[in-house]
């Protein structure tokens, strides 16, 4: 029979495995399902009642399509598709007379519920954060921006794995050229899985390579529908709970969502606090070098009387002093960020305390140099984008090695090519510093500087060209 047949096809390419079911309903009527991805209640309890009322057995395609209490069916005419949508947790319904079969959705509950974000936290302003859940995730992106503009187009890539990937805008905002440059992009990857956005982040990266992130990989869907209704473009992934929203610029690695839910004052003050933030994290171990190596002249004379004596049992230099102890900081970052949460904690204290009392009890440190490399660390943790983050690593190491050999000339000229590099890119044709260079007018109204939302008429002009916002722009 052709039914046996096309079961015995599926087992076989599928290698007999243990969580293929089949039943025969009847000579003519046999279905097929996963029970690892598939809920037995919906197929007993929906499915095979369905099944049962249907009498006509010269009909029974039409039958099933019309009967089937399911709003999930579909008439699949290419056999190879079977196995995407067993995967998916279909159920495939074969009709020993029919050439084609229906396939109605039985998906089991896998996926956690919504929760509030772990690596983003808000003190004020909405909770969820996206899932694994395909569904759910554009769910939330569909009950804020609530616009029949917003478009949501999906591609599977990923010989293997088959994954959803959306593409989610508002067609009258996001540029026309952005959205063909990223479908584009994602047409042309040819790999065998797709497993978390991350996979298709290097296929969307500009040919200017950088180690700043060009675009916000987030799991807050309000960050997300902010930058969709300024005119950006989100990338979501199926399975992956971070959505990639492009272009980014540098300044959006300084914002918050939050932001937008306090008083304009308040949020601008806590920019501006990220800004110092950044200019110390990355500045401040190759300045303490320069200052005690090269540029001795430029200190107190009490306080530089304080450090050395502070120095004087020290047997390495200063840069030899700073490198180790900003190596063991990652370190412990990298050991307290990885280990589980019962014993993180714990680690930190552990590291951060009795091993820096310890390095400057035995000499091998000095004092001064544990307060440097601890205020670097302590302003690194106001970011929370994790490539971000790591850009302020490797280019601190930069400026301090830049720094061993020229002092604050060292600075001068890495800080120069810093500048430079950010200047150079250009994330779907939008310049990196951008409101400042170039300088644009309407961008500074959100950006280290946030001004009231009543003064904020329009939406960024390098972001779109639509940038009318309400009715008094």
């Amino acid at each position: 029979m052709q039914n046996r047949r096309r079961i015995k096809i599926i087992e076989e390419a599928m290698g007999n495995s243990s969580d293929i079911i089949v039943r025969e309903v009847n000579d003519n009527l046999s279905y097929i399902y996963l029970e690892s991805v598939s809920s037995d209640d919906k197929i007993s309890n929906f499915l095979l009642k369905s099944i049962v009322q249907c009498d006509n057995v010269n009909d029974l395609l039409k039958q099933l399509q019309r009967n089937i209490y399911n709003s999930h069916i579909e008439l699949i005419k290419k056999f190879d598709d079977v196995y995407y949508y067993l995967a998916s947790g279909y159920t495939c319904l074969f009709i020993d007379s029919e050439e084609n079969f229906i396939v109605i959705e039985t998906k089991a509950s896998l996926d956690r519920s919504i929760a509030e974000s772990t690596s983003e936290p808000l003190i004020r302003g909405p909770k969820d954060s996206f899932t694994e859940n395909n569904a759910s995730n554009l769910g939330l992106i569909r009950k804020r921006i609530k616009d029949p503009k917003l478009r949501i187009d999906e591609l599977k890539i990923g010989r293997r794995t088959n994954s959803k990937v959306s593409i989610i805008y508002i067609d009258d905002i996001a540029e026309k050229k952005n959205v063909d440059t990223i479908k584009q992009a994602l047409n042309e990857i040819d790999i065998d899985a797709v497993l978390d956005s991350g996979y298709v982040r290097d296929y969307l990266e500009t040919k200017e390579k950088s180690l700043f992130p060009k675009m916000i990989s987030t799991e807050r869907p309000d960050l997300c529908c902010q930058g969709i209704l300024n005119g950006k473009i989100a990338v979501m992934v199926e399975n992956s709970p971070y959505v990639l929203v492009m272009p980014a610029i540098l300044t959006d690695f300084f914002k918050n969502p939050e932001d937008y839910y306090l008083k304009f004052t308040s949020s601008t003050f806590s920019r501006v606090m990220k800004f110092i933030a950044f200019l110390i994290t990355i500045l401040t171990p190759a300045l303490y070098i320069a200052l005690m190596t090269f540029n001795q002249e430029m200190i107190p004379d009490q306080l530089i009387i304080s450090l050395a004596t502070q120095r004087s049992q020290v047997p390495f230099p200063t840069f030899m002093e700073v490198i180790i102890f900003v190596i063991i900081f990652e370190i412990l970052r990298e050991a307290d960020m990885k280990a589980p949460s019962t014993s993180g904690a714990s680690m930190s204290i552990v590291g951060a305390l009795i091993l820096g009392d310890a390095a400057v009890s035995a000499s091998i440190v000095s004092p001064f140099v544990i307060i440097v490399v601890a205020i670097t660390s302590i302003c690194e943790l106001v970011f929370t984008d994790m490539d971000f983050i790591n850009a302020i690593r490797h280019w601190r190491l930069l400026f301090i090695f830049s720094t061993i050999f020229t002092g604050i000339v060292g600075i001068v000229v890495a800080g120069l090519i810093l500048v430079i590099k950010l200047a150079s890119l250009e994330p779907l044709n939008t310049p990196y510093l951008i409101p400042f260079s170039p300088f644009n007018l309407s961008g500074m109204k959100d950006n280290i500087l946030l001004f009231p939302t009543n003064k904020r008429f329009r939406r960024p002009d390098y972001l779109t060209k639509n940038t009318k916002k309400g009715a008094k722009a």
